[in-house]
């Protein structure tokens, strides 16, 4: 039984989950907005939005912690530079999950996470 786990497991092991995060963040910070299904959006939407908030300090050691966390240096950079800026002076909610219809192929419910 899974009582009080909340974790998805997404049918992976744990470093590939910790990949698909790292990817689904570098990918929504990149391109601003991602199409993903809907169970992946709602995990991704509190990693992201704990980046964006420490990248709200520019500090050396902010950096560096969101840079172990996606690994991806251009991606940082625009983080820190365009995308966190933005946010100064909101304290929370930096992205939107926006549902759509389901994948004709199988179904899934499929949803738009973006960024407010």
């Amino acid at each position: 039984m899974r009582h009080h786990n909340s974790v998805r497991k997404f049918g992976r092991e744990k470093t590939q989950r910790h990949a698909l995060m790292r990817s689904l963040a570098r990918n929504l910070i990149r391109d601003n907005q991602i199409k993903t299904t809907t169970a992946k959006a709602k995990e991704l939407r509190p990693f992201v939005e704990k980046l964006v908030t420490r990248a709200k300090t520019n500090t050396v050691a902010s950096r560096r912690l969101v840079m172990t966390r996606i690994q991806g240096a251009p991606e940082v950079k625009k983080l820190f530079d365009t995308v966190a800026p933005k946010y100064k002076d909101r304290k929370g909610g930096y992205t939107r999950i926006t549902r759509m219809p389901n994948r004709d192929l199988d179904g899934s419910p499929m949803a738009i996470i973006s960024f407010v």
